[in-house]
Order: C-alpha cells, then sequence, then structure tokens
C-alpha cells in the first residue's frame, strides 16, 4: 500500500502544489470558477498536504470563523482517490483543530456520506456554493 504523509503547508512551494492540487479538482473535472476557487483566506487558513512518493496528491484547509472551525477544500486528485487520502486528511484535520469550537463544512451533495463516517451530519436545506450542491454539516463525535 501507498504511504500517505500528512504535513502542514509551511512554504510558498507547498501552497503551489495545494493550488495545482485544488485546480485539477476543482477548476478543470468541476468547472468551479478559478475566482471562486482561490479567496482571501488562503494565507490566514491551516493548509495540509496529503503526500505519496514526494509527490502531492491530496489537500484540505481549515481556518477559524464567526460560526466556529471549518474545514474546506478537501481535495484528491483522481490517480489518489480510494486509498485513503481523504481519511487521512480528515483525522489530520480534526486532531489539529480546537475541539471546544463548532466543527463545520460544506460538503457537497455526492460525499455528504463520506463526512458522516466521521461524526458530520447535515444542518439545514440543500444550498448552491460554486454552482455545486452543498449542504452544511458540523461536527458531533457522539454520533459516531
Amino acid at each position: 500500500m501507498n504511504d500517505i504523509r500528512i504535513v502542514l503547508a509551511q512554504s510558498s512551494s507547498q501552497l503551489e502544489e495545494i493550488f495545482e492540487v485544488r485546480r485539477e479538482v476543482f477548476v478543470k473535472e468541476q468547472s468551479v470558477d478559478e475566482s471562486e476557487e482561490y479567496d482571501e483566506f488562503e494565507t490566514s487558513s491551516t493548509h495540509l498536504l496529503a503526500i505519496i512518493n514526494d509527490k502531492t496528491v491530496g489537500t484540505c484547509r481549515f481556518r477559524n470563523t464567526d460560526k466556529g472551525v471549518k474545514l474546506e477544500r478537501f481535495a484528491v486528485i483522481e490517480s489518489a482517490r480510494g486509498i485513503g487520502v481523504g481519511e487521512k486528511l480528515m483525522f489530520a484535520a480534526l486532531s489539529k483543530v480546537d475541539q471546544s469550537h463548532t466543527i463545520y463544512l460544506h460538503a457537497q451533495v455526492q460525499v455528504v456520506d463520506f463526512y458522516k463516517k466521521y461524526g458530520f451530519v447535515k444542518v439545514g436545506p440543500e444550498f448552491l456554493e460554486a454552482n455545486i450542491r452543498h449542504y452544511k454539516m458540523v461536527y458531533k463525535p457522539t454520533s459516531l
């Protein structure tokens, strides 16, 4: 099995690798406009990279908001899907955030079940974000 390492982004070159993964997944695959994909929170967010054989294959970020800690921008390149990259990113993110705050995310409808496995529950109605259907999901670890 592939050795998946999760590391904290600490350089501009790592941030470029993250942006490339997100460009591949969100901009190219899902047709998200680049102006929506990259935002004013890039420098204030904490970014994680998933690395296999020295290649960045996945990423996510988290940041503090007025509603709690928001996990976002989970992306794994197509060739690395289905081998546990998303799971490792989720466990790493949850281990690094302040658990005393509300932890939430906006899940694309097709990955709601993925987030449910880790204790997230849907809250509220479906909504559009970047022209993609989403649900707000809140982390409720006791519901596991």
